[in-house]
C-alpha cells in the first residue's frame, strides 16, 4: 500500500459501526486544524459508503481510500 499522505492522527475504528465511527471521527477531527490529514482505519464494510458521504456533508476532502482485504484505510483532509 503506497502512502502519499502523512496523517497527523491515525484513528483505528476497528469493527465499529457507522453511527459510532462517524461520531468518534467528528469528535477527533474537531481537535484538528484545517488542512491537516487524518487516517481512518475501518473493518466495517458500510464505511465505504458512509465515510465519503460524511466527508461531502462536512466539507472535508477524502484524499484516498486503500482497501486491504476487509481493512480499509481512509485519508481525509480537514476542510
Amino acid at each position: 500500500m503506497e502512502r502519499q499522505f502523512i496523517p497527523v492522527i491515525t484513528y483505528d475504528a476497528g469493527p465499529t459501526g457507522c453511527g459510532e465511527l462517524i461520531m468518534n471521527l467528528f469528535l477527533t477531527m474537531k481537535k484538528m486544524n484545517s488542512g491537516e490529514i487524518i487516517e481512518v482505519i475501518s473493518y466495517d464494510p458500510g464505511a465505504r459508503e458512509d465515510i465519503p458521504a460524511w466527508c461531502r456533508l462536512q466539507k472535508h476532502e477524502l484524499l484516498q481510500r486503500d482497501d486491504n482485504g476487509n481493512i480499509n484505510h481512509y485519508f481525509i483532509k480537514k476542510g
